[in-house]
């Protein structure tokens, strides 16, 4: 049995029919989506490796050890799936004070770690604002700051048309739903989000990721909007305690599939096979995020211990090496910035972690020199090309 997942308005512009998909307030009916055999399995598996994620965050001193880079790399790569060409290197290198050579790539990177980092203190703050329209609207608006899409009503919810693929509504491969139905359409989302359906909430994550982009409620930017949803939701469910499931990953490396599972929903209804496909990315990427964040853990103690060994080693050194994880590339003027310490003071910090064998400069000139942390960006490297 096919389900009935929407109706299509059919509306005349420009000469040509133009059929916009409507879909249905969530959760799946007629029939309801099932959880067979299959279906619990990969549930199972996802918990699991979601599970152990968050027992890896729960086993080091700080979080924030590997969480500056997983925001990144998530920020990077959601970011790729829309056409940017920045890399890892061209983001943290312009964090650390430096001209970009991709500067509006490397600022719509930022833009989306700005944003998930707003969405988040808010959704952490007693007076912040819950997790609904508004909020989104107000990240969409800092994800667009200054970048492509800048003049496409940047934290507004859209007043035309829009459309994914062709070019033209006549001929795209999907038309959202008109304008005048779509802030109806967030609200039954938000009410859905807020209420008490029984499904799994990692079941849930799924679907209003599914659900908020079919909607398409801005004229640009939806996917890195709907994929921090994702990351929203996941904190805000209590899967985990901080943005560290950096799903773009699986739906970068299976991108075709990524789009032709949220394609099948439209088209056909089928929820299950966007589930089980969501479900094992989800496992995917826990898995990935696990034994990067054992990597990263082996890394760091293993360059303490050569830090706390060498014979340059200063206090300073001991600071700025702790501060490597959140800022892992620096410049001089950074150091003398983040120790709070005189020129001189931060220079012999900076060669006593190089002696170390911590800290490689990567410039090769003898002014506006960076020093990068590599050991830990290597780990981080895989699939941010």
């Amino acid at each position: 049995m096919k389900r009935d997942t929407g109706t299509y308005r059919v509306t005349r512009r420009e000469q040509e029919d133009v059929r916009a998909f409507v879909p249905a307030p969530l959760p799946p009916a007629n029939p309801p989506l099932k959880l067979d055999d299959a279906m619990l399995r990969s549930l199972s598996d996802a918990m699991t490796a979601v599970g152990k994620l968050s027992i890896a965050a729960d086993l080091v001193p700080s979080a924030d050890w590997f969480l500056y880079g997983f925001v990144r790399k998530e920020a990077l790569i959601t970011s790729q799936l829309e056409g940017t060409q920045a890399t890892l290197q061209d983001v943290l290198s312009f964090e650390a004070g430096q001209k970009a050579e991709r500067p509006d790539d490397v600022r719509e990177v930022c833009n989306y770690v700005d944003a998930l980092t707003f969405a988040r203190g808010e959704l952490a703050h007693p007076k912040g604002l819950p997790l609904a329209t508004r909020l989104l609207c107000d990240a969409h608006k800092r994800l667009m700051k200054g970048v492509r899409g800048s003049d496409k009503q940047p934290g507004g919810i859209r007043r035309s048309q829009n459309w994914i693929g062709g070019s033209r509504p006549g001929n795209a491969r999907f038309v959202p739903p008109p304008p005048d139905v779509v802030p109806k359409a967030l609200s039954a989302l938000e009410k859905w989000i807020h209420g008490k359906d029984p499904m799994p909430p990692l079941v849930r994550v799924g679907l209003a990721h599914v659900q908020f982009e079919t909607i398409h409620p801005f004229l640009d930017g939806n996917g890195r909007i709907g994929r921090l949803l994702i990351a929203l939701l996941v904190e805000h469910w209590g899967l985990l305690k901080a943005p560290l499931l950096y799903l773009s990953v699986a739906f970068k490396r299976h991108r075709q599939a990524y789009y032709d599972r949220l394609n099948g929903v439209r088209v056909d209804g089928d929820w299950e096979g966007w589930t089980r496909f969501f479900l094992d990315c989800v496992t995917e990427t826990a898995e990935d995020a696990v034994a990067s964040a054992q990597r990263l853990h082996a890394v760091t103690a293993a360059d303490r211990a050569k830090v706390a060994a060498h014979a340059k080693t200063t206090v300073p050194a001991i600071r700025l090496f702790e501060l490597l994880p959140s800022h892992p590339m620096v410049t001089l003027p950074r150091s003398i910035k983040l120790l709070g310490v005189s020129k001189p003071t931060a220079v012999k910090a900076l060669d006593a972690l190089q002696a170390a064998g911590v800290l490689h400069e990567i410039t090769g000139k003898r002014r506006d020199r960076v020093y990068a942390y590599q050991a830990y960006l290597q780990v981080l490297a895989p699939d941010t090309d």
